[in-house]
């Protein structure tokens, strides 16, 4: 909450600068230009809200969904192996050393197929975004209750991932499990329908950027492998997932 109104301050701050005297062609400036179906532009605090959320949601998410990766893959020799020699390959092929490739580009990506797999599963199993919210639109029977129309409903997306009648073993790190899709409705990670997260291919991407140059350039290990997890607001081990790294040699 103390960043958030950090975060406040610095937005409202260049908020008025604008208005003042700065033009600019990004997102601050479109949400200050936008209007609604009536012609009414955003309030200062709704473009500021705005701003925030989208500055938490692109950092937060994409930082822990790193993290988990990198936790699952120090208690997962066999996956780390095979990513590893994946990437490895990858960097030769591209002429770089085995600890210092060149750059992938977009055209390397869709031929990362392992780490491709590595990137679904830790994004399942980390539950970044552990529910959805929703309101009804009407009455709904669920189960012998009713939803009345209007009342809020929160899905709660982990205990759909971690059900084992969706997915085998679901607890443990096995991303060969992508080798086929999972069931329709199952995987909701970035939500679904016109309202799936803008982010969901972003979010993939820099998982798989930075899992093939940690693998290809350094080994790691948690220094408490049994920390316990807490799961609100977001989970992640009590010590922040500690870990020491090494540089791999040429």
């Amino acid at each position: 909450m103390q960043c958030r109104q950090k975060l406040d301050a610095v937005f409202r701050e260049e908020l008025q600068a604008r208005k003042m005297y700065k033009e600019c062609d990004d997102l601050m400036s479109g949400l200050m230009q936008m209007k609604d179906e009536h012609g009414k532009k955003l309030s200062d605090e709704e473009v500021v809200h705005n701003i925030i959320s989208l500055v938490i949601a692109g950092y937060e998410s994409t930082t822990i969904a790193i993290m988990w990766a990198v936790y699952h893959l120090a208690k997962s020799p066999v996956v780390l192996a095979k990513l590893r020699d994946e990437n490895v390959a990858m960097s030769k092929s591209k002429g770089g050393s085995t600890s210092m490739g060149l750059m992938i580009t977009h055209d390397d990506i869709p031929k990362m197929k392992y780490t491709a797999k590595v990137v679904e599963e830790t994004i399942q199993m980390a539950n970044i975004a552990p529910m959805v919210h929703r309101v009804t639109n009407k009455d709904v029977e669920y189960r012998g209750y009713t939803i009345p129309k209007g009342w809020a409903v929160l899905v709660w997306l982990t205990s759909v991932h971690t059900d084992p009648n969706y997915y085998q073993d679901p607890l443990s790190f096995n991303p060969d499990r992508w080798d086929e899709p999972a069931k329709p409705g199952t995987y909701q990670v970035f939500g679904g329908g016109p309202r799936i997260c803008a982010g969901n291919m972003l979010a993939r991407l820099q998982v798989t950027i930075i899992l093939h140059h940690l693998c290809v350039g350094y080994e790691w290990e948690l220094i408490n492998p049994d920390a316990q997890i807490n799961y609100l607001p977001h989970p992640r081990p009590v010590d922040g997932a500690a870990m020491t790294f090494r540089k791999l040699s040429t």
